[in-house]
C-alpha cells in the first residue's frame, strides 16, 4: 500500500498572510486541529497547529507566517512512499497529521491518525482465509488442501492441540486476522507460524519429489 491509497485528498489548508482570527475561524468550523501553510502553488511553507493559534492569540500575533512551523521542521512523506512510512513517523514524532508530496513539492493530501487507524481496523476484519488464499497463489505448485494440512500439522506441533485439516480451514474461514494476532500472542508470531506452514509444505513437496 501507498502513502497516497491512505491519505485524505480531502483537506484544509491555509496561507501565510491569512489572519489568526480567521485561520482559527476556519479551524474550528472543519474540527481540524492541525493544517498546512501552502502558497499559491500548492506548495508547502510551513505548519500550524491550533496551539500555535492559541500562542498567538496571547501573544497578540496577526497573521499565520508569525508563528507557523517552517517547512524544514515539518513532517512530511510522499505519496509514493509506503504507506508503513507515513504509520512510523507518526508513531515516532508523535504527531496527528502528516502532509503528503508529490515529485513537485505539491501538498495532495494529509494522513491523519483517524486515516491509519481506519486502515489499521480494516485490515484486522480481513478473514484469515484470504491470507492463505495469497499464501496458496505465491507457493507455485502447492494445493490448498497440502496447506491446510501443513498449518494443522504446524498448529499441533505448536500448541499441542489436535485439528484436522478440514477442522482448521472452517476454522481460518470465520476467523479474522486481528482475531488471529490476538489468539497466537501477537503479530510477530502470528507471521512466524505462517513461516513455519510455508516452509514445511514446501520441504514435503521437495520429499515428495525425490521419490
Amino acid at each position: 500500500m501507498k502513502v497516497r491509497e491512505l491519505m485524505d485528498k480531502e483537506f484544509v489548508y491555509v496561507s501565510p498572510e491569512e489572519s489568526i482570527t480567521d485561520v482559527s475561524i476556519r479551524m474550528e468550523k472543519y474540527r481540524k486541529f492541525t493544517s498546512p501553510v501552502l502558497d499559491k502553488e500548492m506548495k508547502l511553507v510551513g505548519w500550524i497547529t491550533s496551539l500555535d493559534v492559541m500562542r498567538a492569540f496571547r501573544e497578540g500575533k496577526k497573521t499565520v507566517e508569525e508563528v507557523m512551523y517552517p517547512p524544514e521542521e515539518t513532517i512530511c512523506v510522499k505519496e509514493n512512499d509506503p504507506a508503513r512510512l507515513a504509520v512510523l513517523k507518526a508513531a515516532e514524532y508523535r504527531v496527528v497529521s502528516i502532509p503528503v508530496l508529490n515529485e513537485d513539492g505539491v501538498v495532495v493530501g494529509i494522513v491523519r491518525s483517524f486515516n491509519i487507524v481506519r486502515t489499521l481496523s480494516q485490515l484486522y476484519e480481513i478473514k484469515v482465509s484470504k491470507v492463505f488464499e495469497a499464501m496458496e497463489s505465491e507457493l507455485k505448485g502447492v494445493s490448498w488442501d497440502e496447506l491446510m494440512e501443513a498449518a494443522a500439522f504446524v498448529t499441533k506441533r505448536e500448541t499441542g492441540e489436535r485439528i484436522k485439516a478440514k477442522e482448521y480451514e472452517e476454522r481460518i474461514k470465520n476467523s479474522t486476522f486481528g482475531e488471529a494476532i490476538w489468539a497466537t500472542g501477537g503479530l510477530e508470531k502470528f507471521f512466524v507460524g505462517l513461516i513455519a506452514i510455508g516452509e514445511l509444505v514446501i520441504a514435503r513437496k521437495v520429499a515428495r519429489a525425490r521419490k
